[in-house]
C-alpha cells in the first residue's frame, strides 16, 4: 500500500477557505487531490500563541498493482483522530499533522486552554456520540462485544458520517467483517486503538484497512510510533532515482556464506533487493521468480549476496545481509525505481561458490562499484527498462559480459548503524 500526504480544511473558517487552491495530482494507480497554501493570516488577539495553519489528520492509501485482486483505482483516506489527557500527546500529534481530539464533556476546560496554545479541532463524547463545539452530531460510538453487535452495523442504517467501534473481544476478524460490509460506503468507520500496533490492524484489515482510527493513549511514544509507520508507507509512493552501470569484471572468486531472504510477498518479474558490497551502490538482484527448466520459482525470494553485504530497508537506511531477521522489513524495487515495502519471513544463509561483479556508474565519472553473489542461473541483476514491448527482464550472473548493463542506486556511502553520514570514508 502506498500513502500519500493532503492537507484538510477541516476548523478553518469559511472566509480563509479560498486561500486554498485544489491541484489535481494523477498517478497510475490513483487520483489525489493536494492543496496549495498561499497565506493564512489570524487576526485574533492570540494569533501569536496559535499555529497559523491546521495540517492535515488524513493520508491516501492508494493499492498497489501487486495482484489481480486489488483495484488499480482504489483510493480511501485514512483518517487519525486522538483521544488523551496528556498535553505533550497532544503537542506531538499536533506537530506531526493530527489535531482532532475527543474529549468527555466533563473536560471542555481542557479543550479551551488547548485551543488557545494550538489550532485544534475538539470534539466530545456524550452519550454514545460525539459532537462538535457548536453542539452538532459528529459521529456514533458503538461498543462491540459479540458477534449479534457487530451484525447490527450495516451502512444503510447509519445516519452520520462516521462510525467509531471499540472492539472490546477480538479485532482482526471484525475489522474484517466491517471493511467488508462498508466497502463503497461515503461513512468513514474508525476503530479505537490503544496502540500504534492495534492502529496497524485496523489500517490494514484486508488489505483496504478501516477509513481511520481514534488513538486513545497518554503516551507521546505511540504518537511518534504511528506517525512513524505512515512515514515508512508514505515511502511507496516515492520513485527512486537508478542509474545504468556498465560491467567490467566478472571474477569466480571461491566459496562464501550468502544468504537467500524470503519475503512475505511475492515478486514480479523486474522486481529484486538492492545490494552490494559498498553503500554507495547498490545493485538490483533480481528475485527468483523466473521459470526454469531444473528448479521451480519462487517469487517469495531473492538470492542476496553474502553476509557482508548492505541491502536497502525502509526509510533511507541499509543493514547487513547478515543482519536479516523474520519480521524486519526491506524494499522491493523494480525496473523503474517504483518501491514497496515487504516483510522478511525467513532468512537462510548457506555456504556457496560466488561469483565478484564490479560495474562502473554512468554519470558519476567511472565510479567503481562490486557486488558479490552466488554462481548459479538462478542468480540474475535487473536490466534497465528499454521502454514499451517485450525487454529483457534480467540477466543471470553466469551470463554476464563485460559491456552489459545493469541496474544501480547510487547513494552517499559514509554509513552509522545503516543511517547515512557526512564523513571522509575510503572503501575498496
Amino acid at each position: 500500500m502506498s500513502v500519500a500526504y493532503y492537507p484538510s480544511l477541516a476548523g478553518i473558517p469559511t472566509s480563509q477557505l479560498s486561500l486554498f487552491t485544489p491541484k489535481p495530482v494523477k498517478s497510475k494507480s490513483c487520483r489525489l487531490i493536494s492543496w496549495e497554501v498561499h497565506s493564512i493570516t489570524n487576526s485574533s488577539n492570540n494569533s501569536g500563541k496559535r499555529a497559523q495553519l491546521q495540517f492535515s489528520s488524513r493520508v491516501t492509501m492508494c493499492s498497489s498493482h501487486s495482484s489481480s485482486v486489488t483495484s488499480a483505482g482504489y483510493r480511501q483516506h485514512k483518517v487519525v483522530w486522538i483521544w488523551t489527557e496528556s498535553k505533550q500527546v497532544m503537542t506531538a500529534a499536533v506537530e506531526r499533522g493530527w489535531n482532532t481530539f475527543i474529549f468527555p464533556p466533563d473536560h471542555r476546560e481542557l479543550a479551551t486552554e488547548w485551543s488557545s496554545i494550538a489550532l485544534i479541532h475538539p470534539l466530545f463524547i456524550k452519550e454514545g456520540k460525539l459532537f462538535d463545539s457548536e453542539g452538532r452530531g459528529v459521529a456514533t460510538v458503538y461498543d462491540v462485544t459479540s458477534p449479534q453487535q457487530l451484525q447490527l452495523l450495516q451502512p444503510e442504517d447509519k445516519q452520520a458520517d462516521n462510525v467509531i467501534i471499540n472492539l472490546l473481544d477480538w479485532q482482526v476478524i471484525p475489522a474484517e467483517n466491517i471493511v467488508a460490509a462498508f466497502q463503497g460506503s461515503h461513512i468513514t468507520v474508525f476503530a479505537i486503538s490503544k496502540s500504534p500496533s492495534e492502529a496497524q490492524i485496523f489500517l490494514e484489515a484486508l488489505e483496504q484497512g478501516l477509513g481511520g482510527v481514534v488513538l486513545k493513549v497518554e503516551d507521546a511514544t505511540a504518537v511518534l510510533e504511528l506517525k512513524d509507520y505512515f512515514d515508512r508507507r508514505n515511502e511507496d509512493n516515492n520513485i527512486l532515482s537508478l542509474t545504468k552501470a556498465t560491467i567490467t569484471q566478472i571474477h569466480i572468486s571461491g566459496m562464501g556464506d550468502r544468504v537467500c531472504v524470503d519475503l512475505c510477498s511475492l515478486m514480479r518479474p523486474g522486481e529484486g533487493l538492492l545490494v552490494g558490497s559498498f553503500a554507495r551502490g547498490l545493485f538490483l538482484v533480481h528475485s527468483e521468480c523466473l521459470e526454469s527448466n531444473y528448479i521451480a520459482s519462487r517469487p517469495f525470494r531473492v538470492n542476496a549476496g553474502p553476509v557482508h553485504a548492505y541491502v536497502a530497508i525502509p526509510g533511507g537506511k541499509t543493514c547487513y545481509l547478515s543482519e536479516l531477521v523474520t519480521g524486519k522489513e526491506v524494499i522491493v524495487v523494480d525496473q523503474n525505481g517504483k518501491q514497496r515495502t515487504a516483510i522478511v519471513g525467513r532468512v537462510k544463509i548457506e555456504t556457496r561458490p560466488l561469483i565478484l561483479v564490479e560495474a562502473k556508474g554512468d554519470s558519476d565519472n567511472g565510479t567503481l562499484y562490486s557486488v558479490l553473489l552466488q554462481n548459479a542461473e538462478t542468480v540474475a541483476l535487473i536490466c534497465p527498462s528499454q521502454g514499451s514491448g517485450y525487454q529483457k527482464k534480467a540477466i543471470p550472473v553466469t551470463s554476464l559480459k563485460v559491456g552489459d548493463e545493469v541496474l544501480l542506486r547510487v547513494q552517499g556511502g559514509a554509513r552509522h548503524t545503516g543511517i547515512e553520514i557526512q564523513e571522509f570514508i575510503v572503501e575498496k
